[in-house]
């Protein structure tokens, strides 16, 4: 499916969408709810005011920095306090 220079709101539940690309696209308001997104990659994007909780993080990285390791400071800092 291609969809161009459109405007739609999609829902979609039970559904595999792997390998999917998606590019100059706003997201803005999605939520994503019980999706598994290993191997996903986000590039060039502005993820201002997002939100990830209660989410399997191991293996993610920012900017080549694993997450676990950035919260595990984080709460080491924050239990030295």
């Amino acid at each position: 499916m291609n969809i161009h220079h459109e405007k739609h709101c999609l829902k979609a539940s039970d559904a595999d969408l792997s390998g999917c690309r998606f590019d100059d696209m706003t997201l803005s308001g999605g939520r994503y709810d019980n999706v598994y997104m290993a191997g996903l990659q986000v590039i060039s994007a502005d993820l201002a005011g997002t939100s990830i909780s209660q989410s399997r993080l191991d293996g993610m990285t920012i900017n080549g920095i694993e997450v676990t390791e950035l919260l595990a400071a984080f709460e080491a800092a924050q239990e030295a306090m």
